[in-house]
């Protein structure tokens, strides 16, 4: 299903459900309501925000995760239901006994997609990928040469410029960053849960405090198309991180790209990628199934 990514940025809102929806109210008069069944994920931004229990519990009966932000605009606390496909033991099973070459050859796979991916966004942003390509044939299995940061080390200075520096705590371009990696790491744990794994278990990510380290190492691939929209929102001379910014980055999640089955949009690339970690662990496919580049038209408008 391709729902909304909902954020709640109003201070003082009480959520609740009403009827199959998601109820906005303020010292009990009604701000406005979202149905239930077009929620994705819920992003709770505004300080003293509080919510329902039964909200929480339907949203979670839906596969929506909901996810809680600090000052910086990163998420601080998700919520996600524990119960997401018919398989489910038999999938996390699967996944805790998957062995360290198979996880050794997915992350090869996932840096080259990257790789690739980061090449597809300088095309469109009309920059030249140059040996990026030529690196991701490079990858080996466990990436032990760590192309990863050799590609990185050429691609930020052409996707943001040579001044451009990452630093999580500065507004700006850093900020647009912020959040839209925010957006994609929700729907990738949405993702997760609905093909039945566990979003603890990764694949390389080891962060011992880390809740949802795979859907950090899913979320690679699609990292660049959320660097494209940053770009474009700085280019046009925008630096809050106002309503219209977070629309645009929230509505990387709806980009058009192409893939083995046709084009769709990346939250359903998203679903098939999950969905086919988990076949992969079952031992019903070899490979995982990654997206192409964004089609013409939904590069341009995103």
């Amino acid at each position: 299903m391709i729902g909304r990514i909902v954020e709640v940025a109003t201070d003082g809102v009480h959520l609740s459900t009403d009827r199959g929806f998601m109820k906005l109210s303020r010292e009990r008069e009604p701000l406005g309501q979202v149905a239930l069944d077009d929620i994705a994920a819920l992003v709770v931004h505004g300080h003293g925000a509080t919510f329902s229990a039964n909200l929480a519990a339907r949203l979670a009966a839906r596969g929506a995760p909901m996810i809680i932000c600090g000052s910086n605009h990163a998420p601080v606390a998700f919520l996600l239901p524990i119960d997401g496909h018919f398989e489910q033991g038999l999938r996390i099973q699967a996944q805790a006994e998957a062995s360290k070459p198979v996880h050794k050859r997915l992350w090869r796979d996932l840096v080259k997609a990257k790789i690739t991916a980061q090449a597809d966004a300088l095309d469109v942003a009309g920059e030249r990928p140059g040996a990026l390509r030529s690196l991701a044939r490079q990858v080996r299995s466990g990436d032990p040469d760590n192309i990863e940061a050799r590609a990185a080390r050429r691609y930020w200075p052409l996707m943001m410029g040579q001044a451009f520096k990452r630093d999580r705590g500065r507004g700006g371009t850093n900020a647009f960053l912020n959040y839209g990696y925010m957006v994609l790491r929700a729907a990738t744990a949405r993702s997760i849960l609905a093909a039945g794994l566990h979003p603890s278990l990764s694949i390389h990510h080891k962060s011992r405090g880390e809740a949802l380290r795979l859907a950090d190492d899913l979320m690679e691939p699609f990292r660049p198309f959320v660097d494209l929209a940053a770009r474009r929102l700085a280019a046009e001379g925008r630096e809050a991180l106002d309503r219209d910014a977070k629309a645009a980055l929230a509505a990387v999640t709806t980009m058009d790209l192409q893939g083995p089955q046709g084009a769709s949009p990346l939250q359903t690339c998203l679903d098939r990628l999950a969905l086919s970690l988990a076949q992969v662990y079952l031992g019903e496919r070899k490979k995982l199934e990654f997206p192409g580049s964004p089609l013409p038209l939904s590069a341009t408008a995103s």
